[in-house]
């Protein structure tokens, strides 16, 4: 349906959280996963999903998935005031204004490229070729013509904050955060410092002072065993 999108005008679809937290569902029941326990590892726009599967699990919604545990890593969980300025696409896509058709049109590589690699740290820049790879990934199925469509969520984050925050603080799950430090979409010391106070029964692991919002990307190793920690802890 990406293909319909011309313009942006007469689109047939809105993305949203709940949506995705379905389709993670449907995919585990298709699989035949649903009956077990999950360890749910997420990113960015995934642990807002994620955080949408603890609420449902939490509530005993039908067809709601057994979690084990969460590990979420750099993304905005709790929004935060101040967040918003370091976002590296423009705010107009955000709010989904006439503007953002025209401008998900005109995004070409150079610009994509940029707009990411300043989300990354200086010393763990993706390759040429990586960054050709998101692009093409991007850009399949017209897929960047949806950027400001899927952007909603942002705004989803505040409109159900007492929802998904909620869930975090009320789950008898284990809860951890691997955490890039130089992000500057949740920067250090501000997003720690909340993510402390809201969930102070959590684990968090920060790994070295130079990686950024893709900690997964930029130090697999130390994101790996940070994450094997935490699952031999319980």
């Amino acid at each position: 349906h990406w293909g319909l999108c011309f313009g942006g005008f007469g689109r047939p679809h809105r993305y949203s959280i709940f949506e995705q937290a379905s389709i993670v569902e449907g995919l585990l029941r298709h699989l035949g996963l649903h009956r077990y326990g999950i360890n749910l590892v997420s990113h960015d726009y995934g642990d807002t999903v994620a955080q949408e599967l603890l609420h449902r699990y939490e509530h005993n919604r039908t067809g709601s998935i057994l979690i084990k545990s969460l590990c979420l890593s750099n993304g905005g969980f709790a929004p935060l005031a101040n967040a918003e300025r370091f976002l590296p696409l423009p705010q107009v896509l955000k709010d989904g204004g006439l503007l953002a058709p025209i401008i998900t049109r005109l995004m070409n590589f150079f610009f994509f490229s940029r707009g990411l690699g300043a989300v990354f740290g200086p010393y763990t820049q993706p390759s040429q070729a990586e960054y050709w790879d998101m692009w093409a990934a991007v850009r399949t199925n017209d897929g960047h013509l949806v950027v400001d469509s899927i952007l909603q969520y942002i705004n989803q984050r505040k409109k159900h904050r007492e929802r998904w925050v909620g869930a975090l603080k009320a789950t008898s799950v284990p809860l951890h955060l691997i955490y890039g430090p130089l992000d500057p979409v949740n920067p250090h010391p501000e997003f720690l410092q909340l993510y402390k106070k809201v969930l102070p029964a959590s684990t968090v692991s920060v790994l070295d002072d130079h990686i950024s919002h893709y900690p997964q990307l930029e130090d697999p190793t130390g994101f790996l065993n940070a994450y094997l920690s935490f699952i031999d802890s319980f």
